[in-house]
């Protein structure tokens, strides 16, 4: 056989809507999914996510139409993700957090060919269509299978028609699987499209440092609209043939009540949902003993909490990934999770990094601090439509991330701050991650961000906003006091303003430009009130939960 012929044959091996089919068959009984107590064993996810595809197919859908979703997490939206995957569609799974204008705008970039909504989701999906000039496509099923006209998604999925002899042949591997929205933290978010190809290996670098089994079970609480809520466990599960158990939202309580009782011994999440976890009045007594592997991304995780977790016996660790990188790029092993406090980890197998200088692009070797540069299959195909954005990132090979990064000696690397973050105070850099990891060590502190504005003397200072703890008190002076105890001056805040809030993306990322526009007078974040004291636990430094 030729390399050509070759090549040609091993074409669609690394397509995800194999995978079902293959769990099916080894594991037909086994619990793929327990969507709130509701069961769907592998056998019966194949079916339907076979029958789906071969409906969208009879209706005339083709191969890199993108089929939209709004919806919260659950068994039908799994069904559907398998189905445009053997049927060689995309799934554009939207944030149903999105106000209609934000909606509208994600929607008239990605152009679906078909819309599918929850029911409950109906009245935000109908506001966000009214404001396109040419809203996509509803479906409902009809005599021949899918009418392109009629909003039913819940209807469609329990389609019965038989899959026709094609489904999944003509798809491969470079084809596009998923088109996710990143978090737009500085901006209007981009499209990142994802192939089938990028999704098999970040999920086969997963496995290799994973340990996943088939008698895991996941608990699943990132939304579905993001690339955790697919490409970090709940995939590497279904191709395993662990149990996931999925969560619509989080609910600290629940979480720590479903640990328990499901066994769950694998789970992923932000640190805003570890430290809800941590400061629940159920966390010290709940039983965490089945949880083996615990991960925390999205953003920097406090020391602290990573401590208190650690105290629980659960091996919490740092790791990172970005959308574009499908997303996983660095990991810690849970042998080194005590021992590497925030340090984010070596890359995965798979997955090739460099630490390069930011204006040169001149790599370094060795210990050094830089812009984190991403290789390898993982690295997405592009944003949808821009292609001037995606030249942005993808330059010689290699995946500019935009993080500044610090390597060790012994190549493990923490994340210091976004460069886009970085300000510069009398011809000083300044991490604004450094200085809100000061101020959240002071007790009375619940949550900081610290942003870079213009400063007449110095060029840029730091301007802190402060969530406080409930039932503490402080002002501005104290910590301006605490945080000269503990940094240089130019890295001292120029002011403090305590809020009842901060402004996040849907997975608690905070938004800095609309910090930066409340400075402007342009968006008011809400005020600090007073509120009544309480008894949990903080994550300062030593606090006991």
């Amino acid at each position: 056989m030729t390399g050509a012929a070759h090549r040609a044959q091993a074409d669609g091996l690394h397509t995800l809507g194999r995978w079902t089919t293959d769990r099916s068959l080894a594991t037909p009984h086994r619990i793929a999914i327990d969507d709130r107590g509701l069961t769907l064993s592998y056998a019966e996810l194949e079916r339907r996510a076979a029958s789906l595809a071969g409906v969208l197919q009879a209706a005339g859908y083709v191969s890199g139409d993108r089929i939209a979703t709004l919806t919260g997490n659950g068994s039908d939206h799994v069904v559907v993700f398998f189905a445009c995957a053997k049927a060689g569609l995309v799934l554009v799974p939207l944030s149903w957090r999105l106000s209609p204008r934000e909606l509208s705008a994600q929607l008239g970039l990605a152009d679906p060919q078909l819309l599918l909504v929850e029911d409950d989701l109906d009245a935000l999906a109908a506001a966000a269509c009214s404001l396109l000039p040419h809203p996509p496509r509803t479906a409902a099923p009809g005599p021949g299978g899918v009418e392109k006209s009629v909003p039913a998604p819940t209807r469609i999925l329990s389609a019965g028609a038989a899959p026709p002899a094609g489904v999944g042949k003509a798809v491969h591997d470079d084809d596009p699987l998923l088109m996710i929205f990143t978090s737009g933290t500085e901006g209007a978010s981009k499209a990142a499209v994802l192939t089938h190809a990028n999704c098999f290996w970040t999920n086969l670098a997963l496995s290799r440092t994973l340990d996943m089994a088939s008698t895991d079970v996941v608990l699943a609480v990132l939304p579905q609209f993001h690339v955790g809520g697919w490409n970090i466990q709940p995939l590497l599960a279904w191709w395993a043939g662990a149990t996931v158990v999925l969560e619509r939202g989080f609910e600290p309580g629940r979480v720590l009540q479903l640990i328990a009782e499901r066994r769950v011994t694998m789970l992923m999440g932000v640190p805003t949902q570890y430290l809800m976890l941590a400061e629940h009045p159920d966390f010290a007594r709940s039983d965490l003993s089945s949880l083996r592997h615990a991960v925390v991304g999205g953003a920097p995780m406090p020391a602290p909490l990573l401590r208190i977790w650690h105290r629980r016996g659960v091996a919490l660790s740092q790791g990172y990934g970005l959308t574009e990188a499908s997303p996983n790029v660095l990991c810690l092993a849970n042998e080194d999770a005590e021992r590497m406090v925030g340090y984010s980890g070596k890359p995965y197998p798979h997955v090739a990094v460099a630490v390069a200088d930011p204006v040169t692009g001149e790599i370094y070797d060795g210990a050094a601090t830089g812009e984190l540069l991403v290789g390898g299959p993982g690295v997405f195909a592009g944003y949808f439509r821009d292609p001037a954005a995606t030249a942005g990132v993808l330059a010689g090979g290699w995946l500019r991330t935009g993080d500044l990064v610090e390597r060790d000696a012994d190549g493990y690397i923490r994340v210091v701050d976004r460069l886009k973050d970085l300000y510069i105070s009398g011809g000083e850099n300044v991490a604004p991650a450094e200085v809100e990891a000061v101020l959240l060590a002071h007790p009375a502190v619940a949550q900081a961000a610290v942003v870079g504005v213009p400063d007449e003397r110095w060029g840029e200072s730091g301007a802190a906003f402060v969530v406080v703890r409930t039932g503490m008190a402080t002002d501005q002076q104290e910590l301006l006091e605490h945080c000269a105890a503990q940094l240089s001056g130019f890295k001292v805040p120029a002011r403090i303003s305590l809020v009842g809030s901060l402004p996040r993306t849907a997975l608690n990322k905070v938004l800095r430009a609309r910090l930066r526009q409340e400075l402007a007078g342009t968006h008011p974040v809400p005020p600090a009130h007073p509120q009544p004291p309480h008894t949990q636990p903080t994550y300062s430094e030593g606090g006991q939960p």
